[in-house]
């Protein structure tokens, strides 16, 4: 139940809301923060596989560069069912739902868990490469559906904090992953076919849990134009308190008569949301290339360089995982009293004075034996920052900015544009290292500042708005816009004459 304050509302999300969350989150974004962390544990046991498949089907070791070649189609073919994923899931949440999406989702994930599982005794690495291709997809719907399903499930007073449960389950997943993949769990070389199809589980479970739960309300009403269901789980969702939402349930459906869900085409032609939809394309390319990818490539060099042993190393990994799972954390339970704006500029403020910190300590990495110390502290203090700001708002404000029709499309541009920028950055990484080396982190500078300002100066608060009035408010600011743009003009053409 929710109780209020002089302030406004003071969140205390009820039971089946909580539970609903869940429920959504253990199949959806769970899956994707587990699926690119635990391919890692097992890379020399899986190429070792696929030397031995290649010798004895064909009598000769396989060239380095072919291995090379086939390892790295396994790791990176998951952005491209990712993507694949998040263009079809916006289509499929308007029709079958966004609960019913979500359970359907999980064909992908029981389907990859068997294939993956079946490679090893058939002596087929290709299925390894089918396998992950579907846990991306799995994972690229997952990550478009289910903060959409957040969204709409979660009072006004609770947007923030339950939108959070996106990018919480995605660190969940990535510790759990780097945990599981220990050597006192299935890290042995033995375990690897099973360490890899375990991503069936999440999806046995959602679908266990999940049908207990209620479709989005919104959904029911303005999509489907069920009344009596949309209150149904209001009730459950809400308890008694949902007269409120109900109303602006009622509100947004009467200001949306006759449209119809729109396509993402549409969505890019239409003028009148182009400054949220600039902001959810700019929001989702800088979630990939602020650095965030190069930290983790860096720290077991640094981990190294600080003189850490190399079967100790995995355990520090995972003190980076759970490090960024206690900062998702720490950040749902700031939203509703920081609001969106403050963390998300914060984050990339903190995370460019990291930048500069960490090309320093790089560059002077041998004056002192103190120096890869604090790089590491500079590690942390970057994955800290980005957990606080663009890891955890960028997903709510992509469901806050645009209304019930626009929603799922903008969702397929941002997941587009997220998984894109997530395949460019694996591609071009490698390269920006060899040549600007501990400089390429001044180009994650630019990036993080840039879009601190650009924040800062475009985007509203949402904190404890409705959709309608966030709308609204983007519609004011553009028509000053326009107005001191016109009012410019009019200046100059009176000077001149």
């Amino acid at each position: 139940r929710m109780e209020l304050s002089i302030d406004g509302y003071i969140a205390f999300p009820n039971k089946s809301l909580l539970l609903a969350v869940c429920a959504a989150c253990i199949g959806g974004t769970f899956q994707y923060g587990y699926n690119i962390s635990v391919i890692n544990a097992p890379t020399t046991y899986v190429q070792s596989f696929i030397n031995e498949t290649w010798r004895e089907r064909y009598q000769t070791n396989i060239s380095e560069d072919v291995l090379t070649l086939l390892w790295s189609t396994i790791v990176s073919i998951f952005t491209v069912g990712g993507f694949i994923g998040v263009t079809i899931g916006g289509t499929l949440s308007v029709k079958l739902g966004r609960k019913g999406t979500l359970l359907t989702n999980n064909i992908f994930a029981l389907t990859a868990a068997l294939l993956i599982g079946l490679s090893y005794p058939t002596g087929l690495f290709e299925l390894l490469i089918i396998g992950r291709f579907f846990t991306g997809i799995n994972a690229g719907i997952g990550i478009c559906v289910q903060p959409l399903y957040l969204g709409e499930i979660a009072p006004t007073s609770l947007r923030g904090a339950m939108g959070m449960g996106t990018s919480i389950f995605i660190t969940i997943g990535i510790l759990t992953g780097q945990v599981i993949g220990l050597k006192e769990l299935l890290g042995k070389e033995e375990y690897w076919p099973i360490l890899l199809s375990t991503t069936c589980i999440p999806a046995i479970l959602q679908l266990l849990i999940l049908p207990w739960f209620p479709e989005s309300p919104r959904f029911l009403l303005i999509d489907r134009g069920d009344d009596e269901g949309c209150k149904k789980a209001l009730k459950q969702l809400h308890c008694a308190d949902y007269d409120c939402e109900w109303e602006d349930i009622e509100k947004e459906r009467n200001n949306l008569v006759d449209f119809q869900a729109k396509k993402p085409w549409e969505l890019l032609s239409d003028r009148s949301i182009r400054w949220q939809l600039l902001t959810i394309i700019l929001l989702n390319a800088a979630q990939q290339l602020n650095g965030i990818n190069a930290i983790y490539f860096y720290a077991d060099y640094l981990f190294k360089q600080a003189g850490i042993p190399a079967d100790t190393r995995p355990y520090v990994t995972v003190g980076t995982g759970a490090c960024e799972c206690i900062t998702a954390l720490t950040c749902g339970m700031l939203i509703e009293c920081l609001g969106r704006k403050v963390l998300i500029t914060g984050g990339y403020t903190l995370m460019s004075i990291c930048c500069v910190l960490f090309t320093l300590t790089l560059t002077f990495q041998d004056a002192s034996p103190v120096i890869p110390y604090l790089s590491m502290a500079c590690v942390f203090a970057f994955i800290l920052s980005f957990g606080l700001g663009p890891g955890g708002v960028t997903n709510i404000l992509t469901t806050e900015l645009f209304t019930q029709t626009s929603r799922p499309a903008a969702y397929m541009i941002a997941g587009s544009v997220n998984w894109l920028s997530f395949f460019f950055i694996g591609l071009v990484f490698p390269f920006i290292v060899i040549g600007l080396q501990q400089y390429c982190f001044l180009v994650f500078l630019v990036i993080c500042s840039l879009m601190a300002v650009y924040i800062y100066l475009v985007i509203p608060e949402t904190k404890n708005k409705t959709f309608l009035e966030i709308q609204n408010e983007f519609q004011t600011s553009k028509s000053r816009k326009d107005r001191s743009a016109d009012g410019v003009g009019t200046t100059l053409l009176s000077t001149s004459i």
